[in-house]
């Protein structure tokens, strides 16, 4: 936790790093993460989020306790030491249940929270800025920093009953929502400093006036927005020129740094730079997954092309048959002809197919590509053809899941130059 707490004083000395926030249940990207933070001896940062895990199970079925035994047991497996494993949980708030009473959603927050802290987590980001029923879409900042309380006092009690380490605490929200905008994105502006001072006042003073003195002394960082996101089909790349107001204010609440959401596709120099002018928590999520994504379908072409019995992309054509049976988690946020929906189902930056991946007709998709292509040799020539970056695995015995895990610490290592400043050896 020292880690987190130090990085405002980093800052301020001219020395900025970050840490990169895991935002992902997926147990490859859960153990390609675990995987570089053993072969570096960083510390890991993981999250859940509210959706995806919670005392219900969320889309992923997890309790947080589960959650915390999967990463465990995967970061066991890697050799990564539990006490380099900070878990945090993301958007904590009313979000599952808002469409119940006020009352009804954040009793369940409350619980949730407290779960959470039970299972081991200790980082929060507080956000309950969306309305519930019979309620406005978005909250003032005054109804939402009161709740913000709430949940911080059901995290602090729940903390002192389990011991350990106090958390810290996130507060704030950014627009768009979390996990990308639906459609595509010309122009967008950063938070305006004034409205980022005010969120932090109006939270101090709710605090306060709750007896949360000692909680707000260990909120860490605000989420604003730096200006980066990504749609369905483009990403809009940091400008650090347009976040200098934010920058600024750095140095006058200098309790506070930013975390960063939506960091998904920024490439490394973006990345350093966000941390470098304040934004040292790198949230990403969609991107680890669209590249196993990317990944996974290149096997499927591997498969389709080496193995005469193999069929037909049929990892593809799994997906597919599961994304039009269970339309839930894409609907309504692809637009456009049957055509171009179905290229965003499999293609979207948004990458939705990734609440998929658990279903068991994924699972087994995915298992019989695996199984198909262990241990084979794949040509270079074919490899070249499907997946060109990693031709290392070409010729020798193939070890797919390594691949997978591979593609995803490539995009962690573009993170982890960010975060440090240190380029990966060749």
């Amino acid at each position: 936790m020292t880690l987190l707490m130090d990085l405002a004083a980093a800052r301020r000395g001219n020395s900025p790093r970050g840490i990169t926030s895991v935002c992902s249940a997926h147990p490859l990207v859960i153990r390609a993460a675990a995987r570089n933070a053993a072969k570096h001896g960083d510390t890991l940062l993981i999250e859940a989020t509210c959706n995806q895990v919670n005392q219900f199970g969320g889309y992923t079925g997890m309790q947080p306790a589960d959650f915390v035994a999967l990463v465990d047991r995967i970061a066991r497996e890697e050799r990564l030491p539990g006490e380099r494993i900070i878990f945090g949980g993301d958007h904590l708030g009313p979000n599952p249940w808002r469409k119940e009473s006020a009352d009804v959603a954040m009793h369940k927050a409350e619980a949730m929270v407290a779960a959470y802290v039970a299972a081991g987590f200790r980082k929060f980001h507080l956000d309950a800025s969306m309305g519930c029923a019979g309620e406005p879409a978005a909250l003032d900042d005054a109804t939402t920093a009161a709740r913000a309380a709430r949940l911080a006092r059901a995290a602090e009690a729940a903390a002192i009953s389990a011991g350990g380490p106090a958390p810290v605490y996130i507060i704030g929200t950014e627009v768009p929502p979390p996990g990308g905008a639906d459609h595509a994105i010309a122009k967008l502006e950063p938070t305006d400093p004034a409205a980022a001072r005010q969120t932090i006042e109006i939270h101090h003073k709710v605090f306060v006036e709750n007896g949360l003195e000692q909680a707000f002394s260990r909120v860490i960082a605000l989420v604003v927005q730096p200006g980066v996101e990504f749609g369905n089909e483009n990403v809009v790349l940091y400008d650090r020129a347009k976040a200098a107001g934010l920058t600024r204010l750095l140095d006058e609440v200098t309790q506070f740094v930013y975390e960063a959401h939506s960091t998904d596709y920024q490439g490394r120099t973006a990345l350093r730079q966000l941390v470098e002018d304040g934004f040292p928590i790198l949230k990403v999520g969609p991107e680890l997954t669209f590249v196993l994504r990317e990944a996974l379908y290149g096997l499927d072409l591997v498969a389709t092309d080496l193995l005469p019995d193999y069929g037909d992309r049929p990892l593809c054509q799994a997906m597919e048959r599961l994304m039009l049976a269970q339309p839930g988690y894409w609907q309504g946020h692809y637009h456009g002809s049957p055509a171009e929906q179905r290229l965003q189902r499999h293609y979207s930056f948004s990458d939705r197919i990734r609440y998929y991946w658990n279903q068991p007709e994924a699972e087994a998709a995915v298992a019989r590509l695996l199984e198909a292509l262990r241990g084979k040799s794949v040509p270079a020539t074919l490899m070249r053809q499907h997946l060109a970056s990693f031709e290392v695995f070409a010729g020798v015995a193939l070890d797919p899941e390594k691949l997978l895990v591979a593609a995803v610490q490539r995009s962690l290592d573009d993170y982890r130059f960010a975060a440090t400043g240190e380029a990966e050896a060749a």
